[in-house]
C-alpha cells in the first residue's frame, strides 16, 4: 500500500504568507501540497483490509445496505439508502460520516469494531476531497 504525508510547515514569514497586525509580525500555519491518493494503491487495499469481511460478496454489510466496497463501482454506486461519496465533498459524504463516527452508534463503521485510525481516515478524506478518482 502506497502511504502518503501531510505534512504541515510550521511558521511562515511575511511575504509568503505572515500578517502584521499592530505592528507586531504574526505567522500563519500552512500545508505543503498533499500527494496524489490512488484508489488502486491507497484506498481499494483498506477497503480490502478492514471492510471486505463485511461489505465483498454476500457479506452482511452487502445484504443489509446494499454497499459493496470490493471494487470502485460498487463503492461509488452506494447503498440502497443513498450515495456513500460526494466527490470533492468529503464532510458531506455518508463514507467519513460512517467512519469518523458523527452517527448513531448502532450504524458506525466498522460495526462492532474499533474505528480505523486518523491517518487511514485522512487517507480517503483526502482521496475524496481530490475528486475520489478512479485512480
Amino acid at each position: 500500500m502506497n502511504r502518503y504525508l501531510f505534512i504541515c510547515a510550521g511558521t511562515v514569514l511575511l511575504g509568503v504568507g505572515g500578517v502584521v497586525a499592530d505592528g507586531v509580525l504574526k505567522s500563519a500555519q500552512v500545508c505543503a501540497a498533499e500527494e496524489q491518493v490512488s484508489f488502486k494503491g491507497d484506498i481499494q487495499p483498506l477497503l480490502k483490509w478492514r471492510c471486505s469481511g463485511c461489505h465483498e460478496g454476500t457479506g452482511e454489510g452487502v445484504q443489509k445496505s446494499g454497499l459493496d466496497l470490493s471494487n470502485y463501482a460498487g463503492l461509488m454506486k452506494g447503498t440502497k439508502f443513498g450515495r456513500m461519496v460526494i466527490p470533492g465533498d468529503p464532510e458531506s459524504s455518508n463514507l467519513m460520516m460512517l467512519l469518523d463516527w458523527r452517527v448513531a452508534p448502532a450504524i458506525r463503521m466498522p460495526h462492532g469494531k474499533k474505528q480505523l485510525s486518523s491517518c487511514d481516515r485522512d487517507a480517503i478524506r483526502t482521496w475524496i476531497r481530490q475528486g475520489a478518482k478512479d485512480n
